[in-house]
């Protein structure tokens, strides 16, 4: 899908018919930490007891929290819902009061989920036609990414959070083996640095081709053109946070110029950490494929690890 010859009535078209679809887990939604300690320490009747006793007990914030309540506020009425979020959990039905409950003390507007008594979740994902997942659980997101489905593996929700208040919802994301394909950063692994940037260089004109977050991409950038302002600004405000720098940046910026999906923030920044431009952009939820990247931006603002096909003990910076 390129999005570039869109026009706005076209975006609203294409979201009002099929609209940005997203799957959360209830331990990625809410802050269920403890909880998920005592089903690990003292067994899932230990476990089912507790919630039941604070059923009506208003969960905390989990990490993918932010992102989720701030794309819903989108939705402009029940009748015309961009957006739209699946709760998939696999709590048991009996169990599923709680979350709801919560669900409608912050007013989240979401109706459709499923419950599964603790069988995984991937066969639901392509069932519900999500477009991104969201959860705490590595094999679920594993299956998500089997199907062809944008995923990630969240954490805990951090204590330093850098996000903002601002009425927009901030969503950040790495370049390589996430939006685009993997790709250069093989290039990079098989044949070094200068190979790399020399391939980089001779391409900077040829597109990349997706990654597994290309297509979300692709679709959240016709939910920020349909809510773009008169001052170019948009309530969707999206970013590029990429360890690749000059001249590898080139490339980067014409895929996402041919692809129709123009980033508000592109941060090229080499070796230096992601996590204070993170924080500076403050960002809702960022993605990126490479753990160590992840661990650092999971300190100020929550964050999302891609699996992908990099050793966790060797991360990739393409950058000279």
């Amino acid at each position: 899908m390129i999005t570039q010859d869109f026009s706005l009535e076209d975006c609203k078209a294409v979201l009002a018919e099929r609209p940005l679809r997203i799957g959360i887990s209830t331990r990625a939604l809410f802050d269920l930490e403890e909880e998920h300690e005592i089903f690990l320490t003292k067994g899932v009747q230990t476990y089912a007891a507790l919630q039941l006793e604070r059923e009506n007990n208003l969960l905390g914030k989990g990490a993918g929290f932010e992102v989720v309540s701030r794309l819903l506020q989108l939705n402009e009425n029940s009748e015309k819902a961009y957006v739209d979020v699946i709760l998939l959990s696999r709590n048991s039905p009996d169990l599923s009061l709680r979350a709801f409950n919560s669900v409608r003390e912050y007013n989240l507007g979401i109706k459709r989920s499923s419950f599964t008594s603790g069988r995984s979740l991937a066969p639901f994902i392509p069932a519900w036609e999500i477009d991104l997942f969201l959860s705490n659980e590595t094999e679920d997101v594993q299956g998500a990414i089997f199907a062809g489905t944008a995923a990630a593996k969240l954490g805990k929700f951090p204590k330093d959070n850098g996000a903002t208040s601002f009425d927009e919802v901030r969503i950040a994301f790495d370049g390589d083996a996430v939006v685009f394909s993997p790709e250069s950063d093989e290039l990079y692994k098989e044949k070094g640095l200068e190979a790399f940037l020399q391939h980089e260089a001779e391409n900077a004109s040829h597109p990349m081709s997706d990654g597994p977050f290309g297509n979300f991409l692709k679709k959240l950038s016709m939910l920020r053109r349909i809510f773009l302002q008169s001052d170019g600004t948009s309530k969707v405000r999206i970013a590029i946070v990429t360890a690749r720098n000059a001249p590898a940046h080139e490339r980067v910026i014409r895929t996402l110029r041919a692809w129709g999906t123009p980033a508000d923030e592109a941060h090229f920044v080499g070796a230096s950490a992601k996590a204070p431009i993170l924080q500076a952009f403050g960002a809702h939820i960022f993605f990126d494929d490479q753990e160590k990247h992840v661990l650092g931006a999971a300190q100020v603002v929550p964050a999302g690890h891609v699996p992908g096909p990099h050793d966790p003990s060797n991360p990739i910076i393409p950058a000279s």
